[in-house]
C-alpha cells in the first residue's frame, strides 16, 4: 500500500458519504448468522437457543471456560474460510493480482468499513491494528510546541502511555498523568477531566480510551470531548476495544482523531485496524516519515507490504457481524457480564471495578479480591482460577488502586460459564 500508484488508486473517489459507501461496497462471501426471531434485544440476550446457533459457527477450546476474548476475537468459521480463500488467491495469482485489481478490491473493503463507521472513506486508512493507529495519531500530532502539556490516565493502554511519555522526551512537552475515579460514575469521570484541564491549563492534547482494556470502563467520551474543547484541548481517542462491543456512532462522539481495531470485536483476521482523522483536521497529523508530503490520509499511515488476505476478509467479518447486529451483541455481552459482576458486587470480599451503569461498561469488567491488589496476589488468583477451576482469564496491571483480573466473555459464552466463575471466585475469596 505504500507505492504511489496504489495510493492514488485507493484515494480516487473516496470522498463519499457513508450512504453512498454502503451502496458501493462489495459484499463479502461469508455466510451469516441465523436470523433472530425478535428485535427485543433484552429478550434476545437471554435466548440461549439462538446464541447456541450462533456459537455453532465458532471453534472453541475444550475442557476450559474461555473468559479472555479481549486480546483478539476468534473468527467465526465462515469468515475463517473466506480468509483462507482470499489468502489462496493472493498466493496463487501473486503480483498479477496485487499490482492490478487488488487496489479496487481494497477500496470496496474500505468503503464497507466507512459505511459501518458512518464516516467518509477518505477519512480512514488501513493500519495493522489499534496500536499502530494510535501511533499514527500520537506521533504525528503536530500542534504541540515546547512548553505545552499532554495528558493521559492510569487506565489507558500501556503502549499509548509510553508514546505519550515519548512526546515528553522528544518534543519537550510536559506529561500529566491522572488517576480516574474508582469507583467511577458518569459525573465524577467528567469532573476528573474538568479538574485536570483546569489545574493544567497548558495541556493541549489528551489521550482518552473509549473502553479500557484494564477494567472495561467506558467514560462518557462525548461529554469529555466537550470539556476538552472548552479548554482548547484536542482528544486522541483509543477505540480499540469499543468497536463491535459497545453501541455508538463514530460521528456522535465529537472526536476528530480515533484509532480503531478490526480484529477484536469485529472478528476480522489478525493484523487489521483503521485510523480515523476528520478530513478538516487532516493537516494536523503529519505524513509518515516514509511518505512524501501528501494531502490524503493514506500518507499518514505507511504500513509497507501487508497481509492482503486479512484486509480483504474484513468485508466478510463485517457481514457476519452485521448479520447478528451490534445491538444484539452489545445486549448479550452486557447480560453475560451482569450475570457474574453484579452477583459478586454483593460480596464484601470482592471489588468489581466498573459501576452498575450500562452506559459505563460493555462486556468486559475486572475485579480484585479486597486488599489483594498486588501483582503477586493477582497472578496467584489467575493461576488458581485456571488450575483449580479451568477458567481462563487475564491479569491487568496499572489501575491506581491495584492490579485486577479482567473477565472478557464472548457473546457465545453460556450463562453456566459465568455461574462457574461466581462459584470459583466466592470459594477463592474465602481462602
Amino acid at each position: 500500500m505504500s507505492q504511489p500508484h496504489r495510493r492514488a488508486v485507493l484515494a480516487a473517489g473516496l470522498v463519499a458519504s457513508a450512504a453512498s459507501a454502503a451502496h458501493a461496497a462489495a459484499p463479502g462471501t461469508a455466510s451469516g448468522a441465523p436470523p433472530a426471531a425478535t428485535t427485543d434485544f433484552a429478550a434476545l440476550a437471554r435466548d440461549e437457543a439462538y446464541w447456541a446457533k450462533v456459537g455453532a459457527f465458532y471453534d472453541r477450546p475444550k475442557d476450559v471456560i474461555q473468559l479472555e476474548s479481549g486480546q483478539f476475537g476468534s473468527m467465526p468459521r465462515p469468515v475463517l474460510m473466506a480468509y483462507e480463500q482470499k489468502l489462496e488467491r493472493v498466493n496463487r495469482e501473486g503480483t498479477l493480482y496485487t499490482r492490478t485489481t487488488l487496489p479496487a478490491d481494497q477500496r470496496a473493503v474500505r468503503l464497507k468499513i466507512a459505511a459501518m463507521l458512518g464516516v467518509g472513506a477518505d477519512e480512514i486508512a488501513f493500519t495493522r491494528g489499534g496500536t499502530e493507529s494510535m501511533q499514527v495519531l500520537i506521533g504525528g500530532y503536530n500542534k504541540l510546541k515546547p512548553g505545552d502539556a499532554v495528558l493521559y490516565a492510569d487506565l489507558d493502554y500501556d503502549s499509548m502511555q509510553t508514546a505519550m511519555d515519548w512526546l515528553g522526551k522528544r518534543r519537550g512537552v510536559k506529561v500529566v498523568k491522572i488517576a480516574l475515579p474508582e469507583p467511577a460514575s458518569r459525573q465524577n469521570l467528567i469532573d476528573a477531566y474538568e479538574a485536570a484541564f483546569t489545574a493544567n491549563p497548558d495541556v493541549r492534547m489528551a489521550l482518552v480510551t473509549h473502553l479500557s482494556h484494564r477494567t472495561g470502563l467506558i467514560p462518557p467520551v462525548k461529554e469529555i470531548a466537550e470539556v476538552a474543547k472548552r479548554h482548547n484541548v484536542d482528544l486522541l481517542l483509543d477505540g480499540g476495544h469499543a468497536l463491535g462491543q459497545a453501541e455508538f456512532r463514530l460521528p456522535d462522539l465529537g472526536v476528530d482523531f480515533i484509532g480503531l481495531n478490526l480484529h477484536k470485536w469485529i472478528q476480522a483476521p489478525l493484523g487489521v485496524g483503521v485510523v480515523y482523522i476528520r478530513r478538516e483536521r487532516l493537516t494536523e497529523i503529519d505524513p509518515s516519515m516514509f511518505e512524501p508530503e501528501g494531502t490524503t490520509i493514506d500518507a499518514r499511515s505507511h504500513t509497507g507490504t501487508v497481509n492482503n488476505g486479512a484486509i480483504l476478509a474484513v468485508a466478510d467479518a463485517i457481514d457476519f457481524h452485521q448479520s447478528i447486529g451490534l445491538p444484539a451483541k452489545a445486549h448479550r455481552l452486557r447480560y453475560l457480564r451482569d450475570l457474574w459482576a453484579e452477583r459478586l458486587r454483593d460480596d464484601p470480599r470482592v471489588q468489581v471495578l466498573t459501576p452498575n451503569d450500562a452506559a459505563l461498561h460493555a462486556g468486559i469488567t475486572s475485579f480484585r479480591i479486597k486488599d489483594k491488589g498486588s501483582a503477586q496476589d493477582v497472578l496467584g488468583l489467575k493461576k488458581a482460577l485456571f488450575e483449580q477451576h479451568r477458567i481462563f482469564t487475564v491479569e491487568r496491571f496499572g489501575p491506581a488502586k491495584g492490579a485486577c483480573i479482567r473477565v472478557s466473555p464472548s457473546f457465545v459464552n453460556r450463562p453456566e460459564d459465568l455461574d462457574a466463575l461466581v462459584k470459583a471466585v466466592t470459594t477463592l475469596a474465602r481462602a
